[in-house]
């Protein structure tokens, strides 16, 4: 007896059950039990370019299990990642569009760091070059007894001895200024030095390099200084990578939180920016980070 053909509607019945199980599948093969509500992507539009940052979902998912989750929900990078997760991004067609170097605690504003930081960025520069990323994190350091100018000299100088590998590379070196009002750990950090935008501005000024940028957090922004658009459109010509966290509290991008994300957003585009969002807040809800994720990246794409 003739078999019918499957009609459209029960193919694509089957392809959906398909991919979710290969969604399941894969996520039980690397120890997770995390699965996917459907197999669409979540960024539809794609005039953000958007990433993701690992701390935030550890330890429910590692590097490979949120390479998955990203290429699922149709980002592009799994950041702030060091060259030996290079491989692993690769594999899954993602890019790092921030790399590692040194961290926030121990910076440029030292003059006794400066051999410690020079070693850890020209070695981040030296990797994301050759991986064919585009752009390095670096920080201030926290205060201590320095004053705001005594900061500011030495990183300048500290950075002037490592500008030049940048250029050569094509890497951009992005500053990030954080909040230090929040006494949370890994909420705000209080006592680092370049606090506000303004801090990372001068910097790059003083410089003087295309490849010298900031890295414009909104939600370390909101917390210092409040009117984030404006300021975008001040400095959008300084702004080499965003991030984004819901305030108070670096959680998701939701209606408990008090920033118009979709609208700073559509200003980002407005700007003519063609860099990297990376979602940087850490869950609430812990027995679904993907759909976290997945809510977040949804009102990013504006």
């Amino acid at each position: 007896m003739k078999q019918s053909k499957p009609s459209s509607e029960q193919i694509s019945i089957s392809r959906r059950g398909l991919l979710a199980s290969a969604a399941v599948v894969a996520g039980t093969a690397l120890g997770t039990s995390f699965t996917f509500a459907d197999e669409k992507p979540a960024v539809v539009n794609g005039r953000i370019n958007q990433s993701v940052v690992p701390w935030c979902f550890r330890p429910k998912m590692n590097t490979e299990q949120l390479c998955i989750v990203a290429k699922q929900l149709g980002l592009k990078s799994v950041e702030l990642c060091k060259e030996k997760d290079f491989a692993t991004l690769k594999k899954h067609g993602l890019i790092c569009a921030i790399t590692s170097s040194h961290g926030f605690s121990k910076g440029w504003n030292h003059l006794e760091n400066h051999d410690y930081c020079r070693e850890q960025l020209t070695l981040a520069i030296e990797t994301t070059a050759a991986a064919g990323f585009p752009a390095v994190i670096t920080f201030s350091g926290m205060r201590e007894k320095l004053t705001d100018e005594e900061g500011k000299d030495n990183m300048v100088k500290g950075l002037k001895t490592i500008i030049g590998l940048a250029e050569k590379h094509k890497v951009n070196i992005c500053i990030e200024p954080l909040n230090s009002r929040v006494d949370i750990t890994m909420k705000g950090h209080p006592g680092y030095q370049c606090d506000k935008v303004e801090w990372a501005v001068e910097i790059c000024d003083r410089i003087g390099s295309e490849n010298l940028k900031i890295l414009f957090d909104i939600y370390h922004t909101q917390i210092m200084q409040g009117d984030v658009i404006t300021r975008i459109r001040q400095y959008k010509d300084y702004i080499g990578h965003y991030h984004t966290a819901g305030v108070p509290g670096r959680n998701e991008l939701d209606d408990e939180q008090e920033i118009n994300y979709p609208a700073i957003m559509k200003e980002i585009v407005a700007t003519g920016y063609k860099g990297y969002v990376g979602q940087e807040f850490i869950p609430k809800h812990q027995d679904d980070q993907v759909g976290s994720l997945r809510q977040a990246i949804k009102l990013c794409d504006v």
